[in-house]
């Protein structure tokens, strides 16, 4: 399995449980959905919308290697990210 696609799934299935489900991925297209919740597949990961797109949809399948980034819209502490295997520390501003 290619290395970033075992590195987001493995991301997205590990997600803390304090850590709100929520940002922005950018795709491989990049473009850039806003998402209000997942859930992580062996192959996929399904985005929940907060609201529809343009087209009226509410939710994302989308394959592990289409995800380029991921935004973090809420502020969050260190801890998450490092029971994520994350090393180093955050700025306190």
């Amino acid at each position: 399995m290619d290395v970033s696609i075992s590195g987001w799934k493995d991301f997205f299935t590990k997600w803390p449980a304090e850590m709100p489900k929520r940002g922005v991925l950018v795709t491989e297209f990049n473009e850039q959905i806003a998402f209000s919740g997942f859930m992580a597949g062996e192959a996929f990961l399904l985005i929940q919308r907060k609201s529809p797109d343009s087209l009226g949809a509410r939710m994302v399948l989308l394959p592990y290697q289409q995800i380029s980034a991921m935004k973090v819209t809420d502020v969050i502490k260190a801890k998450p990210f490092k029971a994520m295997g994350f090393q180093g520390s955050l700025s306190e501003s």
